[in-house]
């Protein structure tokens, strides 16, 4: 099936700020870089039928400039027409959702060919004749998952047949505020702020050698456990900090545990959305911020507040121009000897600080906590990544592992030690 569209604007701008950390790591991870795509799966609510399911995909398109751009080292590209390919795909017996979050995961599978292909594939799951989800999956070069949330609010909104109110701000709006003289020196003061941290920080995560790693080399293992959550929770109203500070602070624990450093440094993915104009921007605005931790021997809530104030800190100073760090790096890189790897990474996903639907029975027990690997790569930028992930009635946490550095069964006992670290400490 073919959807065709017409925006109202075309045109190019430079690369966001967002879009220019994206493009260095699709550059640095090369046939891997499909962990950058972003599987997506819309519902569709009510008993719709598939020309109204294929007509609110169309307005989106239509509506947000970054889902008809094509992308270039050297900027964006913004088409005023094209045309979607979209499959239709029969659900069978199975249950519609759990088909559409199989078929995203495998168009999330192929690589985005970013300066000849929309941003975007999809496919509409149907059963008995009825469409009853959309699978996407979208390049992170065009959506962070702040705005996978917009455009789902949107869907919601456009299959209930509401209006929905004009877009006010685009990439390209976000692009020529960032070439103004104000952000410049926003740039420059991040920048001068992670010099500063990078003076005095390690140059490698771990103190020991990388040893032989497995096959696959890279790979994801993941935790599902309430009494992480609840957890959180309490220790986060007793310490009077976030739930993420509270699981920033165990993470880097279990870190500095296997690292044999007195000082963790980590990077935090961070939504960049304190303007105003973009919280409906559908687009990519986050970067990464720079924590510095130490200190782990004290009280475990000491370490929580502290932790709490440094990631502040460092969420302030994560509006920069990705280029310009570079080159910074590479001169402290040139004075200190070596470049940082800086490959250890913490990021929280959950749209809202809490879990809205833990149960209220939900208690410390970790008896029902579970743990699996989920997946595999042959090579990313990342020696440890803990995802907070989005499941909003358990604790979701995983660990993206380098086994030269960290084998299997050393991530999974990392993550049991996060939980058992919250845990003691209720």
């Amino acid at each position: 099936m073919k959807i065709e569209f017409t925006g109202a604007d075309a045109g190019e701008a430079p690369l966001t700020w967002g879009q220019r950390l994206m493009w260095r790591a699709v550059y640095l991870m090369g046939p891997s870089q499909t962990f950058l795509n972003c599987p997506f799966v819309f519902p569709v609510y009510g008993r719709r039928e598939l020309p109204a399911v294929l007509d609110a995909l169309r307005v989106l398109i239509e509506r947000h400039e970054t889902l008809r751009t094509t992308f270039f080292a050297e900027g964006q590209l913004v088409a005023r027409d094209g045309v979607l390919e979209v499959e239709l795909v029969e659900a069978g017996t199975e249950r519609g959702l759990q088909v559409a979050e199989r078929v995203a995961a495998q168009l999330a599978h192929t690589i985005f060919d970013h300066s000849n292909e929309l941003p975007l594939r999809c496919a509409v799951v149907v059963k008995g004749g009825r469409p009853v989800a959309l699978a996407c999956v979208f390049t992170h070069l065009a959506v962070d998952y702040h705005a996978l949330a917009v455009l789902a609010d949107e869907w919601r909104a456009l299959l209930r047949g509401l209006p929905l109110t004009p877009v006010p701000w685009q990439p390209r709006d976000q692009a020529g505020l960032e070439a103004t003289a104000r952000w410049q020196a926003r740039s420059a003061r991040s920048i001068a702020y992670w010099r500063d941290m990078l003076d005095e920080a390690p140059l490698d995560v771990f103190d020991h050698a990388p040893g032989e790693p497995e096959d696959p080399r890279f790979i994801e293992v993941g935790m599902e456990s309430t009494a992480l959550a609840v957890a959180a929770l309490r220790l986060a109203d007793r310490f009077k900090v976030s739930t993420t500070s509270v699981l920033l602070a165990a993470c880097a624990t279990a870190l500095a545990q296997v690292s044999a450093r007195s000082r963790v440094v980590m990077q935090l993915v961070h939504s960049n959305r304190r303007d105003a104009r973009t919280w409906e921007m559908v687009g990519t605005v986050g970067q990464d911020a720079l924590v510095s931790l130490d200190s782990f021997k004290r009280d475990f809530g000491e370490v929580c507040q502290a932790t709490h104030r440094a990631a502040l800190q460092a969420y302030r100073n994560a509006n920069y121009d990705p280029f310009a760090m570079t080159l910074m790096r590479q001169e402290v890189g040139a004075r200190r000897g070596g470049e940082h790897d800086l490959d250890a990474f913490f990021n929280d996903r959950r749209p809202s600080a809490g879990w809205p639907a833990l149960s209220p029975d939900a208690d410390l027990s970790v008896s029902g906590t579970r743990t699996y690997t989920d997946n595999a790569w042959p090579g990313v930028r990342f020696k440890a990544f803990f995802t907070v992930g989005t499941a909003i009635e358990t604790g979701q946490l995983s660990l993206i592992a380098d086994t030269a550095y960290l084998s299997r069964e050393r991530a999974e006992s990392m993550l049991r030690g996060v939980e058992a670290l919250l845990v003691g400490s209720v």
